[in-house]
């Protein structure tokens, strides 16, 4: 019996309600020092960036019909695309974490029960998607994503109908860096993305519908926090619907943390299978979502750049291999265990990375990181093949 298919439509409200995230609201937040016209187009730059990445990868597994960790073994082999499962695995697990504490504590700003109720409260919304699974749970997201819709474009007028509150720009971050903190959001999806293009009706149109949708509406959020910030002079989100009057505000909190946060526990699982066959994506999703629930309650998950950036350093790099290798050097199967030529690529692109964040450029360091990790593939891919003519390395 054959699998049945994702629609245009189904994709788009996938990444509609990704994109709708608390997250990205309080991100947006900081840009406000920059004011607003240097701060939107920070905006702007850093998600062109990061949602044409986003775009290629979602081909790249959609055109294969690979999920997103199985796709990268093409590119490292069987055995070396499972040390990129595991760290997606790490990363998605605490991204369930700092979803569910952000929602947990936005939720209990509004309404004061507990941060550990309104925790478990999520964390059990999030099992219920998991079970109900990717095709089923696009009927149920196209509900919840019309609600989050309307109450956002309610919050978004009486945000920007507001008067202006007085900033200091002493802590502004520079435009590079704001560039990079906007287009670190959507690269955060980079290793997920081919989870869902994979199983698509149409997977080019939709890596396109999914990357235009997310990004369109992940600067909307974006633009909603640093809005909020400056017209109204707060960073809290519960404050922020509290000032603009929004008594819905309880809604969008809890469904658009299970929207988006739904995703990386079931990447997670989907990921799990890249690592071991044994393993069965439907339980490892839940587990995560136990997991993230009770990491939510224990640990203080307040400021997530760190994070964000560590994500970009560990996954830019390793898109770009895969990209050079699929669109240029058209590799297509997965043919060692290891591919060490791009695994050595990498790691230069790991510590290039790291590297470009102490410097200031003003397009942010993922776009030359990932430029230059290319032309490295390439050019190292076409010596060894030259070195090795009976190989392809």
């Amino acid at each position: 019996m054959e699998e049945k298919r994702t629609s245009l439509l189904e994709n788009s409200f996938i990444w509609f309600g990704a994109a709708v995230s608390i997250a990205e609201i309080l991100t947006g937040t900081y840009f406000a020092p920059l004011g607003f016209k240097n701060g939107f187009l920070a905006i702007i730059l850093g998600h062109i960036i990061g949602c044409a990445m986003l775009f290629l990868a979602g081909v790249v597994g959609g055109k294969v019909r690979l999920s997103a960790m199985d796709s990268v073994k093409m590119s490292f082999g069987e055995k070396g695309g499972i040390l990129f499962a595991v760290l997606n695995i790490m990363q998605l697990l605490g991204w369930t974490g700092i979803m569910i504490y952000d929602g947990a504590l936005s939720a209990n700003g509004l309404v004061s029960a507990g941060n550990w109720v309104w925790a478990l409260v999520i964390g059990v919304l999030i099992v219920l998607w998991v079970m109900f699974g990717i095709v089923n749970v696009t009927k149920i997201n196209s509900v919840a994503v019309t609600a989050l819709l309307v109450l956002t474009v309610i919050l978004s007028v009486k945000i920007f109908t507001g008067e202006g509150a007085a900033l200091s720009g002493e802590d502004a971050m520079s435009f590079g860096a704001a560039v990079e903190l906007s287009a670190a959001m959507p690269l955060s999806w980079l290793p997920l993305i081919s989870d869902y293009t994979s199983k698509a009706e149409k997977p080019v149109k939709a890596s396109a519908v999914s990357a235009v949708i997310y990004g369109l509406v992940s600067c909307w959020m974006y633009t909603i926090g640093m809005g909020a910030a400056i017209f109204t002079g707060e960073s809290d989100l519960a404050q922020i619907m509290i000032k603009a009057g929004l008594g819905a505000g309880l809604v969008i909190i809890i469904f658009s943390t299970v929207t988006t946060t739904f995703l990386d526990a079931y990447s997670a699982g989907i990921s799990a299978e890249s690592v071991s066959t044994r393993l069965k994506s439907k339980a490892v999703a839940v587990a995560a979502a136990v997991l993230g629930t009770i990491g939510a309650i224990l640990f203080n998950m307040d400021d997530i750049t760190d994070f964000l950036y560590l994500i970009g350093s560990v996954f830019a790099p390793m898109t770009a291999v895969l990209i050079a290798d699929f669109f240029i050097l058209k590799r297509r199967a997965i043919e060692k265990p290891f591919v060490w030529t791009n695994l050595v690529v990498w790691v230069i692109g790991f510590v290039l990375y790291r590297y470009l964040m102490t410097v200031d450029f003003i397009l942010g360091n993922t776009l030359p990181d990932m430029l230059i990790t290319m032309v490295i593939c390439v050019a190292a891919n076409k010596v060894m093949t030259k070195m090795t003519p009976c190989q392809n390395k």
